[in-house]
């Protein structure tokens, strides 16, 4: 809200003009299902108090219905999907019942944090494409690269299982 008073000579002190806009508290949803408030003074805050060791807030609408194994479907340092995996994901969007998706990309962490990050995020995209092809509604695309590992990145096994996109559903 903005206040602005007009200094006058001490006669007309007690007249003071306020010019703004009326300011209602409000609370919306995110398309990822976080609620937000907001207060009189402007101030904005989550009202799911929870939030994961990286700080994002942990909401309640959505659910990973879709893991993809990067190795399976990526080859090594490329974020095109090959026909056959495109037909596979095209068959997972089309039976989803969710309202919208969000598509979250993720590496392991044998290169640099900016390369992780890029790639991590064309491939979600790559995903999304194919989700929007179906007519689906894509909430959001993200790429984390390495910063939320599923397991160890110091054996194979748990960096492969860091390599994956990961599909929320939100209903």
């Amino acid at each position: 809200m903005a206040i602005v008073a007009t200094l006058q000579p001490a006669s007309a002190q007690n007249k003071r003009t306020v010019l703004g806009q009326e300011y209602v508290p409000t609370i919306w949803v995110d398309p990822d299902g976080c609620e937000h408030w907001v207060m009189d003074d402007g101030a904005e805050g989550y009202m799911t108090p929870h939030v994961n060791r990286q700080g994002i807030p942990v909401c309640r609408r959505g659910n990973v219905c879709g893991v993809m194994n990067s190795d399976q479907f990526f080859a090594t340092d490329k974020y095109n999907i090959n026909s056959a995996n495109k037909k596979r994901l095209m068959e997972f969007f089309q039976n989803s019942t969710a309202s919208a998706f969000i598509i979250a990309g993720h590496t392991d962490s044998r290169a640099s944090d900016e390369y992780n990050m890029r790639l991590s995020y064309n491939r979600a995209n790559a995903v999304a494409k194919v989700a929007k092809q179906t007519g689906a509604r894509i909430a959001d695309v993200r790429g984390y690269g390495e910063r939320m590992p599923r397991a160890t990145n110091k054996t194979a096994a748990g960096m492969a299982q860091n390599r994956r996109v990961e599909i929320i559903c939100l209903r």
